[in-house]
């Protein structure tokens, strides 16, 4: 009789101490996000050196000592102002020599003229031999051409005294000086750099495989990675025809706008965008999601879990992804723009299990 009261006993005991079985499957919270459309651009960043849209060397156009310096690096200067000046003495003493050949031919063009008028109508009359005539028409043609030359020599040697100041031929800064006075220069050295006033723009070296996307007249976004909070337009100026270094071709981009924070010199961030293909050669728009919404599946089969809002559950669906780019996936099948589709622990997820959104404006903390 004992035996049996403790049997009983145990049996209730173990009764109460088993656990009760869930009436009801637990809902799981779900990170979420809206799948938005885009179109497939890609973006490549190329970096190039901001350069003034005028800038050229200065020279003079003859040869001579250089007898004054009228303006030193980092002057501005405006159009037609004298920058420096040769020693002018054997160019004013040429141009006296000129004028003097000048002078002379003219005397013996008149000599010359008159003896011909004189024999044109001595032979008229025949007193006169026809060679006679002729040697003073020879003469008279001769002295013509004489006072040509002596002409062309005055203006040349005016010229080359006048060629003795070099000038500035826009408003500008002076960048570089490269003599000082005192020093012999020959013709065609540079004496100065000058840099306008008429903006600064971006020469970068753009790759054969990217050459063929690009049009003049095309707006760029561009950066300067010494001033991060500076962010400025562009445009296409000039593509280049022929590749130079590493088969890259030579591009301009003129920036649209002014910053006294800018500097000849400085690196630029150039963003050329460009009409993206993807790797099953599909073109048009995508949808895209994050990275951490996908999940691999057999056979290269990738899958997202799409959020049903009417029976709150999970569907998992399969997806055609195009590219990646910045954590970022472009997807052309299997989703919709306003599709909900999970973002996080897809691995732990099932289709058709039951879950909730998260609310997006509650942190959480691990």
């Amino acid at each position: 009789m004992r035996l049996i009261i403790v049997s009983l006993l145990a049996t209730f005991l173990l009764a109460c101490n088993e656990p009760k079985q869930s009436s009801s499957a637990v809902v799981r919270p779900i990170m979420w996000t809206t799948v938005t459309s885009s179109t497939l651009d890609q973006v490549r960043t190329l970096s190039g050196i901001v350069a003034p849209v005028e800038a050229t060397k200065l020279s003079f156009e003859v040869n001579g000592k250089i007898e004054r310096i009228n303006v030193h690096l980092g002057d501005e200067v405006i159009k037609g102002q004298a920058l420096a000046q040769l020693n002018q003495r054997n160019l004013k003493l040429g141009l006296q020599s000129a004028q003097a050949h000048y002078q002379q031919a003219k005397a013996s063009f008149s000599d010359a003229r008159n003896s011909f008028l004189r024999y044109e109508k001595l032979i008229e009359q025949g007193v006169v031999s026809q060679s006679g005539f002729d040697n003073a028409k020879a003469n008279f043609d001769a002295s013509k051409s004489a006072v040509d030359v002596a002409k062309a020599q005055v203006d040349i040697a005016a010229k080359n005294l006048e060629d003795s100041t070099l000038v500035a031929p826009y408003n500008g800064i002076i960048t570089k000086q490269l003599f000082e006075p005192s020093q012999q220069v020959s013709a065609g050295q540079s004496v100065f750099e000058i840099e306008g006033k008429h903006g600064l723009e971006v020469n970068v070296m753009v790759p054969e495989t990217l050459i063929r996307e690009l049009t003049r007249d095309t707006s760029l976004a561009i950066s300067f990675p010494v001033i991060p909070t500076l962010a400025m337009e562009g445009k296409i100026t000039e593509i280049g025809t022929r590749a130079e270094s590493a088969n890259a071709f030579p591009v301009t981009v003129v920036l649209q706008s002014d910053s006294p924070l800018l500097r000849a010199g400085m690196t630029a961030e150039v963003e050329f965008s460009f009409q993206g293909v993807g790797r099953t050669g599909y073109t048009g728009k995508v949808m895209r999601i994050p990275v951490t919404a996908l999940r691999a599946g057999i056979n290269q089969k990738t899958f997202v879990f799409v959020y049903d809002s009417a029976k709150q559950i999970v569907t998992k669906t399969e997806i055609q992804t195009e590219n990646v780019l910045e954590n970022e996936v472009y997807v052309s099948a299997g989703l919709s723009e306003g599709d909900i589709i999970a973002t996080a622990g897809v691995a732990f997820l099932r289709n058709g299990q039951s879950v909730t959104l998260l609310d997006t404006k509650t942190q959480r903390f691990n």
